[in-house]
């Protein structure tokens, strides 16, 4: 199931670039269409409501109210078990240019469906001075 999301999505030229490498393995996924669809910015004009890679975010589910927390990472860093979660992953595709409020829906490894809320951003590289990230 693809990634539902509400919004527009905003992406830096660097992760721009850098996802764009990922081309192959997005094939076919709500990241590839996000790539083609998605405004880009340079890194020092984010807003720093947005969700970039590397940001930790604080996500509500609609149905549980459970909050969690996550890092949006490279597939090569993902543990989804300690809520590093892949860009490549229906989860991560809907969250990447995402902002704070903003609703995303996504099918999760065991298929069922979940909607959750950007509640905040705990960090974002480029609010950080880190335009490396």
């Amino acid at each position: 199931m693809s990634s539902i999301v509400w919004g527009e999505c905003l992406l830096t030229e660097l992760d721009h670039a850098r996802l764009s490498k990922l081309q192959d393995a997005a094939r076919g996924t709500a990241l590839a269409a996000l790539l083609a669809e998605a405004d880009i910015v340079p890194s020092q004009r984010v807003p720093a409501d947005v969700v970039t890679m590397y940001s930790q975010v604080l996500v509500r589910d609609r149905t549980s109210a459970e909050v969690s927390k996550l890092t949006l990472c490279y597939p090569a860093d993902a543990e989804p078990d300690t809520g590093f979660i892949s860009v490549l992953s229906p989860m991560g595709a809907a969250l990447i240019g995402r902002r704070v409020g903003e609703r995303v829906r996504s099918a999760l490894p065991a298929g069922q469906e979940r909607e959750l809320v950007i509640e905040s951003i705990l960090f974002q590289p480029e609010a950080s001075g880190d335009y490396t990230s």
